[in-house]
């Protein structure tokens, strides 16, 4: 069974996203958890701390997807599975992934709360970390991880958004190929000759075909 806050946030971002700021209202977003009016302020005092729990918990879960990537051996390694996480999360959970990059204004707000701001800003940091010892590793060229990580953040996010929007006309096992093989002609630009050539003799002494990001630098 469903937490009762659960069950209000999934009817809230199916409001939102599909009928805009102007289509949730306390009163229709009682109607569609099935409880009145005054039973949903038991939980919520206005429509504003509903939608700010929104973004919060798809700020909550978005930096649990891409915490699995630390797990991994190497900087590399931690790199790639992050990507990994960031794509699955924006595949299984595409409601969190609209929420996420809704301006305050978008949301009825003036301002996003502190803390939701202190978790986009974890967010930011995360993806600079990754770049930063990919960089001290000698996996990727020296320069600001900040140009870096933004330009590999905003390839990956247009893709996803043109995808959500119907606009490249696949279906999902599709589109994680085609960001596979895009992210690889990406990578092959920012990484490192001698990290090239680390993953040659890999892929040499494992007997595979070149991985997509070494096919991607050679045109093999």
């Amino acid at each position: 069974m469903l937490d009762p806050r659960e069950s209000i946030l999934a009817c809230a971002s199916d409001l939102y996203l599909t009928d805009g700021l102007d289509g949730l209202s306390m009163r229709k977003l009682a109607k569609e958890v099935g409880v009145t009016a005054p039973a949903l302020y038991r939980y919520y005092d206005g429509r504003e701390a509903v939608l700010a729990d929104l973004v919060r918990e798809a700020h909550r879960v978005f930096l649990g997807y891409l915490r699995r990537g630390l797990e991994a051996p190497t900087p590399f390694a931690r790199f790639a599975d992050a990507g990994d996480s960031y794509l699955d999360f924006a595949l299984e959970h595409p409601r969190w992934f609209a929420i996420m990059f809704s301006g305050p204004e978008r949301l009825g707000m003036d301002s996003i709360p502190d803390d939701i701001q202190s978790m986009g800003c974890a967010i930011h940091q995360f993806w600079n970390d990754r770049v930063s010892e990919c960089m001290r590793a000698g996996v990727l060229k020296e320069g600001d991880p900040r140009d870096v990580s933004m330009t590999m953040w905003a390839h990956a996010h247009g893709l996803l958004q043109l995808y959500h929007q119907g606009r490249l006309n696949t279906d999902e096992a599709g589109f994680r190929r085609l960001v596979e093989e895009s992210s690889a002609r990406l990578f092959a630009g920012v990484m490192t000759d001698e990290f090239a050539a680390r993953l040659t003799a890999q892929d040499t002494a494992d007997g595979k075909q070149s991985s997509p990001v070494v096919a991607a630098q050679t045109g093999t």
